[in-house]
């Protein structure tokens, strides 16, 4: 009876695991940066730069990989959408325009269709025969 429980322990400890750790990125990556840069045209960028940005996409990507080569692909998925999305909302829901909505469920389904087809391919690479293995 032991034996039937340790796996979906385990597997909801992985899927808590990559929420926190998703969080955990955004605010390593995008969380500290709130400000806006003016130009000197008077038009303004930000507040993230392309860099930040795409060290978040990588890091996520690593989370991703790490999580479907071990076995859990859907929690890759799943869990590393809700991470994002729980971000997004903290870090954007003081806008006042209502406008962060629209970002927020562009993050829901950008991060979701990503991870997913990522996750897919992760798993699939794993299941054939062969691949990753020596023969030793």
């Amino acid at each position: 009876m032991c034996k039937g429980l340790r796996n979906p322990v385990r597997q909801l400890l992985v899927t808590l695991l990559l929420v926190g750790v998703t969080m955990a990125v955004w605010a390593a990556w995008l969380g500290w940066d709130q400000q806006r840069d003016v130009h000197a045209d008077g038009s303004t960028t930000g507040p993230y730069e392309a860099w930040q940005v795409i060290g978040l996409g990588l890091s996520v990507l690593v989370l991703v990989c790490w999580a479907a080569s071990s076995g859990h692909a859907v929690a890759a998925a799943l869990a590393t959408t809700a991470g994002l999305t729980v971000a997004a909302y903290h870090d954007w829901s003081d806008d006042s325009s209502g406008l962060f909505a629209v970002g927020v469920g562009l993050v829901v389904i950008g991060s979701l269709v990503a991870t997913s087809i990522i996750a897919i391919l992760i798993a699939a690479l794993k299941r054939k025969p062969g691949v990753g293995r020596t023969g030793y």
